[in-house]
């Protein structure tokens, strides 16, 4: 594997280098607030839009820029080195619904949801886990009777992140009570303004509440609004997996968050000296610096797989697990260093590094979860990549 830009690749990355450098500094600091954040996140959204670079690896006649799955890597790395603004509020529409409507969306829905997400005029929710069907997702039970041209909603959703802001969402339901767990689902595409629709926050231990449940009593979604056939919504599920757990790592990010933990390694007193100068903090930075650079091998491994087959593979499993332990180590690890002073937490004026390494940490601990669960991420590795037998 040759890790080297083509000409071509040196070019594009030259190219995103340079409209990132011009705009990044323009767009500000970050708000704090939720519905600041929402706001701030649809305006750069925006700009990303009318520059170019939104939806990169979306057809052209959807918007996007039809560019490759390695042009997409180039892209995260050298946005994470920019710094730039925190896109999560978008990330299901981006990351998720575009491209199963891409993949399996009729001309019509196509035609209508995808320039919106685009431009961020859009922010959707995806809701999929259930109190009782959670990395076992076909175990769901949240029930829909068709009627007419319209499907009726009656259950129950958990951990709908951003919920709250959203304005669609992306159903799963059970449409057919007797049929085998992963048959009988359905695919749906909700306005969250439909009436019969409840929220109700749930707090995160970082104070902020992202997450929501979502309860449907009676809800009516037009026929229309069915992606791929009646029944069959697990085979659209599984591109909307395989995109959420294979689509990207996060190794920029964690390279640039490992320069941070060097500078407070160097600034934190540790025993006699300096956190740095310990021979075991120093080891562990260099192990996390190791394991960021083989995640950046998997990835582009991972990137060129999709390149040469059209689809992501077991490595997407293999990187969910990594990176999210990783993440989690390195910020215990700060808090080792800082001791009492990390419990100090973001917004408190007393916070070293403005809180950040606390609210991280906090943070961190649903990287293991979401997404899959590490369990149910090995169990995927051991089937799919190393063809191991079933327990």
């Amino acid at each position: 594997m040759d890790l080297r830009d083509t000409p071509t690749e040196a070019a594009f990355r030259s190219e995103v280098r340079a409209w990132l450098a011009a705009h990044v500094p323009a767009v500000g600091p970050e708000p704090e607030s939720a519905d600041e954040k929402v706001a701030f996140a649809r305006r750069w959204q925006r700009t990303l839009f009318d520059g170019g670079w939104a939806g990169l690896d979306w057809p052209r006649e959807h918007g996007g820029r039809g560019a490759g799955v390695i042009e997409g890597l180039i892209w995260n790395e050298e946005y994470a080195h920019a710094r730039g603004p925190d896109r999560i509020q978008l990330a299901v529409g981006l990351g998720l619904v575009g491209p199963t409507l891409v993949g399996h969306g009729t001309p019509e829905q196509k035609q209508r949801f995808l320039r919106p997400i685009l431009r961020g005029d859009e922010i959707w929710c995806q809701g999929f886990s259930e109190p009782n069907a959670g990395s076992d997702l076909a175990a769901l039970r949240t029930r829909g009777e068709l009627r007419g041209d319209e499907v009726v909603v009656t259950g129950q959703k958990i951990w709908t992140s951003f919920a709250r802001s959203a304005e669609w969402c992306i159903l799963v339901i059970r449409t057919n009570p007797d049929a085998p767990k992963h048959k009988g689902l359905t695919f749906l595409l909700v306005d969250m303004a439909t009436p019969g629709i409840t929220l109700r926050p749930l707090r995160e231990m970082t104070g902020e509440a992202w997450f929501n449940e979502v309860f449907f009593d009676g809800v009516h979604v037009p026929r229309a609004n069915i992606v791929g056939e009646l029944d069959r919504g697990w085979d659209v599920v599984v591109t909307t997996l395989s995109h959420e757990r294979g689509s990207s790592s996060p190794h920029a990010r964690l390279a640039g968050e490992l320069d941070r933990l060097v500078r407070l390694a160097r600034a934190t007193r540790y025993g006699v000296g300096y956190a740095a100068d310990d021979p075991m903090i120093r080891q562990k930075l260099a192990t996390f610096s190791t394991e960021i650079a083989i995640l950046r091998l998997i990835a582009w491994r991972s990137a060129g797989e999709i390149a040469r087959h059209g689809r992501p593979g077991p490595e997407g499993s293999i990187l969910k697990v990594m990176w999210s332990e990783l993440d989690q180590r390195m910020k215990e690890t700060a808090l080792e260093l800082l001791g009492p002073a990390g419990m100090v937490p973001r917004g408190d004026p007393c916070a070293v590094d403005g809180g950040f390494w606390s609210h991280e940490l906090l943070w961190s601990r649903a990287a293991t979860i979401y997404a899959g669960t590490s369990e149910i991420q090995r169990n995927i590795i051991a089937q799919r990549a190393l063809g191991l037998p079933r327990a």
